[in-house]
């Protein structure tokens, strides 16, 4: 038994910091909005106007939740924090997008070792940044302080989002068909996955977060922690576009360009992709050589350079790019739907069953341009 009497802050909790957090972030908040969010931050709930959806013949909400990974790693050890929020938004409202759903709102959750509001602030203004880019409303979140389970300067984030598309208007594999074109649209870099990968190669190659590289024309450590690109905005425009018609769309995150390729297929068709057709961003070719990377460890882990894949028919393409170009998101023709029979195994492993998915194939065929 104690003599003394032992305060919640003695515990290492300050909820004081806690308060001023929310305080701090506030107005970076309130940038995030949308006509239907009702009420304020602070609540026990977010509240979102659903009337919007009776308006709808048949509307389906689609959900999506995930994190940053060890990415915070690169964030904490920069001492930078204001980026972080895009590549969590990045990775859960580009996800309600792929099967043309609009994401609607979306609630982060913060787990710290120590509440620093400032730091707080920096990491919630990234997200509501990222979230009045994607038209999504920033609705609430929680803030976590973990003292004994995380050290006071670790923090992990997460998060979780909604959206809605008419059940006419859902992207599904079956719209997808034997000469289509497979379109490959850019990453900004690494994005948010793969990041234990370049991590390691970072540590054993002796190499220093705060070093300049000449193929980066910046620092390692700032190349690594470019945002991930957020695409919902830029992608509903595309698929609403006159003159397009999409028949699947891919977020190529955790498992690859060709495993997340396969997963939105149908069974029976393969999408064969040339990979001479562009070149991936020094940043892969500089992680590959330093860590003696093998191309198919490489490739299952990381973007490559693609952030997207759009499959369309062949007489959406220019106007397609059109769109894509208005949006300055580079994008090219990258290879085409063929029949499972027809994919040549001999030029290069065909990808299958990704994600637990039963659904098509991806191939990856020839070699990188530079």
């Amino acid at each position: 038994m104690s003599d003394t009497p032992i305060t919640y802050a003695d515990a290492g909790v300050d909820v004081h910091a806690g308060d001023k957090a929310v305080e701090l972030m506030k107005a970076s908040v309130r940038q995030a909005q949308r006509p239907e969010v009702l009420g304020g931050l602070g609540g026990f709930a977010g509240l979102f106007d659903a009337s919007a959806l009776t308006r709808m013949q048949r509307p389906v909400l689609a959900t999506s939740t995930d994190g940053v990974g060890t990415k915070v790693a690169i964030a904490q050890a920069m001492d930078k924090h204001d980026t972080i929020g895009f590549d969590l938004v990045g990775m859960v409202v580009d996800d309600i997008v792929v099967c043309g759903a609009e994401p609607l709102f979306m609630t982060d959750y913060i787990a710290t070792g120590k509440v620093v509001p400032e730091r707080i602030a920096a990491i919630v203004g990234g997200i509501a940044a990222a979230c009045a880019q994607a038209g999504v409303a920033l609705v609430g979140g929680e803030t976590a302080e973990h003292p004994g389970l995380l050290d006071p300067d670790e923090y992990d984030v997460a998060g979780a989002a909604t959206g809605v598309v008419e059940y006419a208007d859902l992207i599904t594999p079956d719209r997808v068909q034997v000469g289509d074109v497979v379109l490959g649209i850019a990453s900004s870099g690494l994005h948010s996955n793969g990041l234990s990968l370049v991590r390691k190669v970072i540590a054993a190659s002796g190499w220093q977060l705060e070093q300049h590289v000449p193929e980066f024309g910046h620092t390692l450590g700032e190349e690594v922690l470019s945002p991930t690109r957020v695409y919902a905005a830029d992608l509903l425009r595309l698929i609403r576009a006159d003159g397009v018609d999409i028949h699947a769309l891919s977020h190529v995150t955790g498992g690859g360009l060709a495993a997340n390729v396969a997963r939105v297929l149908p069974k029976g068709v393969t999408a064969v992709m040339d990979r001479s057709t562009w070149t991936p961003a020094p940043i892969f070719t500089v992680i590959g050589e330093l860590g003696k990377v093998p191309q198919s460890d490489l490739e299952a882990t990381l973007n490559m350079g693609v952030g997207f894949v759009a499959v369309l028919p062949a007489e959406c393409v220019d106007s397609a790019r059109a769109v894509l170009d208005a949006a300055s998101l580079p994008s090219w023709e990258m290879g085409r739907i063929v029949g499972r029979e027809d994919a040549d195994a001999s030029l290069g492993e065909v990808i299958t069953g990704a994600k637990g998915v039963d659904a098509g194939g991806a191939q990856l065929i020839g070699r990188y341009a530079h």
